[in-house]
């Protein structure tokens, strides 16, 4: 449906969208009016060593000052006893009855702590802060008396800032305003589709049960002039915000789900509805599996947010989760426009191409971080955009910056390029690209595979050896040893131009097979760390989104997330998840009938291997341009299994030994005979 049709369906169902319109801007002003304005008043409170501190400590010492030996660790222990339940009833008793929210204050590396106090009576709010700040005080002498830590070793609290007066956050009213505005306009617009298909529905009744007369009706010799969009010219506007604007960059308040990419996708699921609506579009048929696995992760993401609003969660978790849906709602966008939308298949292979092309700009942008010691996303700044990751710095390991381009971290830097080296490489062997210069098709292998060792990590070369495992060993044995020399000659290149590289990556996996590196044993650590918080509510979890570091700690791995936010129900979605996209490889490789078809199934299945192992190296769906290429590389493995199916031939049977006329193999085409 083009977009001078959407606009002839609204201006025909006038009478829908223009009251809706109305209705919504009606309760944005009652809600203006009625909503109370939320004051909200702060105190920074410091942690101050022992009088003792700078003597010899007897044997037992105080477990709290030193435990990790530093202050901070003391701070943490105090933030999440004053953020526990137990504390939160003693408060409550004790006259704090508005929501407050303890942490870290913002831009300090040291044991500085910040208390807030958000309500809607000004005076109380402020009564309220100077009871928490006196609590913080009482409940750290608790923790360290209960501990039997002698008065003169005490750590003490000193407040740096008094209770500030309240101030009004106008943001949150006009936030709850800018959402009744939105909901009204989008019921105005979906009601409008639905009663202009209704309606049409109707009137080919009528037209179907009255007599024809003298061929189509003028509406039937109607020709759309606008321009036409389809859904892959959307998800390449969607690709394009996601590539080229730094996914650290978000609209304020949304935090990391609120990239301009999510926001597109999910206006694009509002053209789908309307086109779906209008009967223009109908899913194809056998692309449902995508679909019916988003469904079940949708169903255990929706009973882990029931779960998390029966549990007293604090206002930080409520709003993570309120992102969670969000999140989610993208990923069903994506997967409904890509296993859905798109009805041709040579649409598709656009949408592909243009999405390594994109993969390939982003690698060619992390060769230039790598070899400048810089970070070219640094630079780049929004109106209307802020980062939803604060003081993002370029990153070291040994003597290597390590690139992110336009990415939010390395690790999903070098994660986002495995998932889409497999469709290049496959892309470049293409025999209908084979009429291309050779540097335009083997360009985004080398980028996107020489960037992978330059983020010094070992997600990336995790999945680039997974992609290699998985492609090479299917090749003919000509291509296969052209290929493991070609390797082979890459390591010796990278050892000669960047000296050190291969043994900094080489010393990473040794540590790690030695378990002497540092980073693999705080992440052993954080799994028996995650242990309680599964017991705690094993089957639905905490709710998506909640598990927030700032109120607990990187987990670092995906499955152990999913554990803790989504429980046992949520792991099983995920994983059916993980492998749907690997049986939709296989499939599309065992019913393709053609070479080049069965080397697109092995690189969907490279590329659903991949995410399924890296997952467990970093929490890959917390980043959004991971998260968006994973999603739409398992709709578009559907949505390629499904014309896969419809062009396979059906298989002989004994009633029916021969097969239907519409279905004989195609004949091999015969050379032109010369001419004479």
């Amino acid at each position: 449906m083009s977009i001078r049709e959407l606009g002839a369906v609204l201006r025909r169902r006038w009478y829908v969208i223009v009251p809706a319109i109305l209705l919504s801007l009606l309760a944005a002003l009652h809600l203006y009016r009625s909503v109370p304005v939320a004051y909200q008043s702060q105190s920074s409170v410091a942690l101050l060593d022992s009088s003792a501190a700078s003597k010899l400590p007897p044997s037992f010492g105080n477990p709290i000052s030193n435990a990790g030996g530093a202050l901070v660790v003391t701070a943490d222990v105090l933030i999440r006893t004053l953020s526990g339940a137990d504390s939160a009833r003693e408060l409550h008793s004790l006259g704090v009855t508005d929501p407050y929210t303890v942490g870290f204050a913002a831009n300090t590396s040291g044991p500085l702590l910040t208390l807030t106090v958000t309500g809607t009576d000004r005076e109380k709010v402020l009564e309220e802060t100077n009871i928490l700040t006196g609590f913080a005080g009482e409940q750290l002498n608790a923790l360290q008396a209960a501990a039997k830590v002698q008065p003169a070793y005490m750590v003490q609290t000193a407040p740096v800032v008094l209770p500030q007066t309240p101030v009004p956050q106008l943001k949150s009213r006009y936030q709850q305003v800018l959402g009744v505005l939105i909901v009204g306009v989008g019921s105005g617009f979906t009601l409008s589709f639905v009663a202009d298909a209704l309606l049409a529905a109707r009137r080919r009744r009528r037209e179907r049960s009255a007599e024809e007369s003298d061929g189509p009706g003028r509406a039937g010799r109607r020709r759309s002039r606008g321009r036409h969009v389809d859904a892959t010219a959307l998800l390449t506007g969607y690709l394009a915000l996601a590539f080229f604007i730094p996914s650290n960059l978000t609209l304020p308040g949304l935090g990391g789900v609120g990239t301009p990419a999510n926001v597109f996708a999910l206006l694009a699921m509002f053209w789908y509805l309307a086109t779906w609506l209008a009967g223009r579009i109908r899913p194809a048929p056998g692309t449902r599996l995508p679909r019916v696995a988003m469904w079940l992760l949708a169903v255990s993401v929706l009973a882990s947010y029931i779960a998390n609003a029966g549990r007293g969660s604090v206002r930080k978790e409520l709003l993570g989760a309120d992102r969670g849906l969000i999140a989610l709602m993208v990923w069903v966008s994506l997967v409904v426009l890509v296993s859905a939308g798109i009805q041709d298949r040579a649409r598709l292979d656009v949408l592909l191409r243009r999405a390594v092309v994109m993969g390939t700009v982003v690698a060619a942008i992390g060769f230039y971080d790598f070899f400048t010691a810089t970070n070219i996303a640094d630079s780049i700044s929004i109106p209307g955009l802020s980062s939803s990751v604060p003081q993002i710095t370029t990153l070291d390991r040994g003597a290597f910056t390590r690139p992110r381009s336009t990415t939010a971290q390395p690790l999903e830097f070098g994660g986002m390029l495995a998932l889409l080296l497999p469709f290049a490489v496959q892309q470049a062997f293409d025999p209908v690209r084979r009429h291309l210069k050779a540097w335009r098709r083997w360009g985004p292998v080398a980028l996107m595979g020489g960037a992978l060792p330059l983020t010094v990590s070992r997600t990336s070369i995790i999945g680039a050896l997974i992609v290699i495992l998985v492609m090479v060993p299917r090749w003919k044995p000509a291509r296969r040893w052209t290929a493991i020399g070609v390797l082979v000659g890459a390591v010796a290149c990278f050892k000669v131009i960047i000296p050190g590289l291969i043994g900094t990556i080489t010393a990473l996996f040794a540590s790690f097979l030695s378990n002497s590196d540092s980073s693999t044993q705080a992440r052993t650590v954080k799994y028996s760390a995650i242990v309680p918080y599964v017991d705690e509510r094993p089957l639905f979890g905490r709710g998506l989104g909640t598990f927030i570091p700032e109120l607990y700690f990187f987990t670092d791995n995906q499955y152990m997330l999913t554990l803790a936010e989504m429980g046992f129900l949520g792991l099983l979605a995920l994983l059916f998840l993980f492998l749907t996209g690997i049986h939709q490889g296989g499939a599309i490789r065992r019913l393709a009938v053609g070479e080049s078809d069965r080397e697109l199934g092995q690189a969907f299945f490279a590329s659903a291997l991949v995410a399924l192992v890296v997952s467990a190296t970093f929490d890959a769906l917390s980043f959004p341009m991971f998260a968006g290429m994973f999603f739409l590389t398992i709709a578009a493995g559907g949505s390629y299994l499904g014309f896969i199916r419809r062009a396979a031939p059906k298989p002989r049977s004994v009633e029916f030994p021969c097969l239907p006329a519409d279905q004989h193999p195609p004949t091999p085409s015969r050379a032109p005979a010369p001419a004479r």
